[in-house]
Parts: structure tokens; C-alpha cells; sequence
């Protein structure tokens, strides 16, 4: 637990209660384990006695909270507890498509607008009696409609003025797909965290023989809206950035987008270099499969996918024929979003845990510290780095 100083010297917003919604209820429950265990470790002289810190040790931070639905497909949320004076952090995977409701007989897997509905019918239910409500988010609701072009609507920027109205206070999410859709709530708290340290430490946790240095590793990104996370990645890793450029062709338009046409590379020379392309999604994963076997046909040595929202929308066969191809060698996603229980058999799997990382954020907002604390530094992931390297070292 990073700064655990000043977590002693805080005193919590009020009582914290963590909703998570059944889009996340795998990982709420982790994400609670962690909050007990960092808990049982602060104040511990004064909770038993001062009226201040009043449930702040519990053994489960979790709300009792359900969702029935009509046979009609309506729902409605109702609480089995109170939450009258609580910090609310309220948890939503609005990606998970494995839940489903019967609806006039017929079996439907809830959507993102289902999974959205369900947030807000969980904050309608507080009716005004929350001391505050925040909401986390991993995968932005309608993040990849956060501009209009022509006569569109703006999904993402209604959804998060929609909420601020409904009462939240602070929103979280992770690798939003363009920050700056937080300036339609301006006065709100609006956090967007990346995991650079998290894919770092599980590319070093798989493999034992990369050399993080520039005349060995390059960090890809697949189109020009991902360059700021691999600049960022490439200038804490000390090492080379490249660009693929997706040529696309805007008189067509398929399944809601302009297809590419070509990707062409701009950058240093890759050959013979371990390579990690690292964007904020994995999709139907067509454009990441086609950047993967271009790298390996410039003579790339290994290709690590790093993404931290793992969608799949196409199933994983195309992953699979490209990793029996040898066009990549590890792909790597984050649990933040719901995964398919199939791509945990895959060899080049690699999951990144990310609860810990949520319940420190939880931890320090539930205190009203600054959310700097829990953010990855670059001296931080030097030193796993350095570690790293001396365990190579000493392996030999």
C-alpha cells in the first residue's frame, strides 16, 4: 500500500461502502478483499474508540444491493441495507455481455445502454441519502463517441453530464479512449488512470530474457491516437517510440467506421528488436493482428500486444491463427473489463491484476488525499527494472 503515512494521518469522507453492480461483482469482491486487509493496518488505535473512524475497519465493504427485472425487460434497483451518511463507490463493467435477462421469453445479454441504465438506476435508489456517490467506470460508457462529426450525438458527454446531475461526485475510469470528453463536467472530479507500471510488471513476471534498453525493445503504437501512451511508455522505459499510420478510406463506411486501407510505419529501424505495441483496447483486434504481422515481416524479433481493455468482439480465432502464424508472441490485458473464460486457456495470454491498483484509489479518495499517491511514478517502475536486470544477472 503506497504512502501509508498519510492514510494515518487522514480522516475518511464518512463511512465507506463500495457498490458493485453485477457487471462487476468478480471484481468487487477482490477489490473488498483488498480494502479489509488495507484497513486492518490504519488507525488501529483508533478505531475502536473514536466515533471519527466509526465502520472503518469491517470485514466486508460490499452493499447488499439487487437488480430484479419484470418480465417485461424493465428492472429496478433496491438496496437491502442502508447507505444513509456512506461514501459510496459505486462499480460498473459496462462491457460485460455474459449477463443476461429474459425478456417476453426471449434471452437478451445486457449491453453497454443496459449496463448504463443499471448505474443509474442504483443511484436513483440512494435517493439523496448518500453522503457522496462516486462512480468507477474502466471501460468510458460511449468513450469512442466523444466527437461529433457532422450530425451525431455526443454519447459520452451527455452520459457524464447526465450523472453529474444525478448526483455524482468524482468519476473514475482507466485508458479513456480522449481525456478531454471530461470538459462537459468541468466542475466535476473526473480521474483517468493508465497502466504502464501494471503491464511492465507482467511483461517482466512472463518472460525471463527481455533487455529494456533502446538497442533492444521498441514500444509500437498501432495509430496516431495511441502515440501519447507509447511516448509516455517509450520515455519511462528509456527506450525508441515508432507509429503506424492507418491510411483509411472515407468514402466507405463498415460497421460503423471508415476501413483501413494500408498501415504504414514511421520510425526507427526494428530489426532484431523486441517490440510491444500498447493501445487502450483490443476490439475485433483485425487492426492489432495486421500491425503484429507487418512488425514481424520488418524482421521484429518478439511482439507483445499490451491493451488494457481485452473486448474481443470477434471471438479469438483470428488470435489464435496469428499466434500459430508466429505473427505475436504475448498479448496482454488488464481484468478491468469482463474477459471470455476460453482466452484463459490460451498460451499467449497474460492478465494483469488490476484490484489492488482500484482499492488504493478507493482508499485515498475515501480519505480525500491526492490520487497522486497511488500513481504510478517513474522512479517506481525504475525499480523494478533495476530489480529485474539483477535477477537477470544473477540467473547467469
Amino acid at each position: 500500500m503506497p504512502n501509508l503515512h498519510e492514510l494515518e494521518q487522514a480522516m475518511p469522507v464518512a463511512p465507506l461502502k463500495i457498490v458493485a453492480l453485477p457487471s462487476a461483482e468478480k471484481l468487487g469482491k477482490r477489490i473488498n478483499r483488498y480494502m479489509v486487509e488495507f484497513r486492518r493496518r490504519v488507525h488501529n488505535d483508533k478505531v475502536k474508540n473514536d466515533p471519527a473512524f466509526h465502520g472503518y475497519a469491517e470485514d466486508n465493504y460490499l452493499v447488499d444491493v439487487e437488480l430484479p427485472r419484470f418480465g417485461s425487460g424493465e428492472a429496478k434497483a433496491r438496496f437491502h441495507e442502508t447507505i444513509r451518511g456512506k461514501d459510496l463507490f459505486l462499480l460498473v463493467d459496462v462491457c460485460n455481455h455474459s449477463i443476461t435477462y429474459e425478456m417476453n421469453g426471449f434471452l437478451n445479454h445486457m449491453s453497454p445502454d443496459d449496463h448504463y441504465q443499471d448505474l443509474k438506476r442504483v443511484i436513483a435508489a440512494c435517493n439523496g441519502k448518500a453522503k457522496r456517490i462516486n462512480v468507477i467506470m474502466p471501460f468510458l460508457y460511449e468513450g469512442r463517441q466523444h466527437k461529433r462529426s457532422g450530425r451525431e450525438s455526443l454519447d459520452c458527454a451527455y452520459a457524464l453530464t447526465e450523472l453529474r446531475d444525478m448526483g455524482v461526485s468524482n468519476f473514475v475510469t482507466f485508458d479513456a479512449h480522449d481525456p478531454r470528453v471530461q470538459n462537459a463536467t468541468p466542475l466535476n472530479g473526473f480521474d483517468n488512470f493508465t497502466s504502464p507500471y501494471q503491464f511492465t510488471k507482467a511483461l517482466l513476471h512472463s518472460e525471463t530474457d527481455l533487455l529494456v534498453d533502446k538497442d533492444h525493445l521498441i514500444i509500437i503504437s498501432p495509430d496516431e491516437g495511441a502515440l501519447d501512451r507509447a511516448i509516455y511508455f517509450a520515455s519511462v522505459l528509456g527506450v525508441d517510440t515508432g507509429m503506424f499510420y492507418k491510411r483509411r478510406d472515407y468514402s466507405t463506411i463498415v460497421n460503423g467506421k471508415n476501413p483501413i486501407v494500408a498501415h504504414e510505419f514511421l520510425g526507427d529501424n526494428i530489426d532484431g528488436k523486441d517490440v510491444i505495441i500498447i493501445d487502450d483496447m483490443i476490439s475485433s483486434g483485425g487492426s492489432m493482428l495486421d500491425t503484429s504481422m507487418q512488425l514481424k515481416r520488418m524482421n521484429a524479433r518478439r511482439v507483445y500486444i499490451c491493451c488494457t481493455f481485452g473486448l474481443f468482439t470477434d471471438g479469438l480465432e483470428a488470435f489464435d491463427r496469428a499466434y500459430e502464424q508466429g505473427y505475436f508472441d504475448k498479448v496482454v490485458v488488464t481484468d478491468l473489463t469482463y474477459l471470455p473464460p476460453e482466452l484463459y486457456s490460451r498460451p499467449y495470454f497474460i492478465e494483469t491484476d488490476m484490484s489492488k491498483f482500484v482499492a488504493s484509489i478507493i482508499d485515498f479518495m475515501n480519505h480525500d488525499l491526492s490520487l497522486s499517491n497511488v500513481m504510478a511514478t517513474t522512479e517506481k517502475i525504475h525499480n523494478i527494472l533495476e530489480a529485474y536486470n539483477n535477477r537477470t544477472l544473477f540467473a547467469e
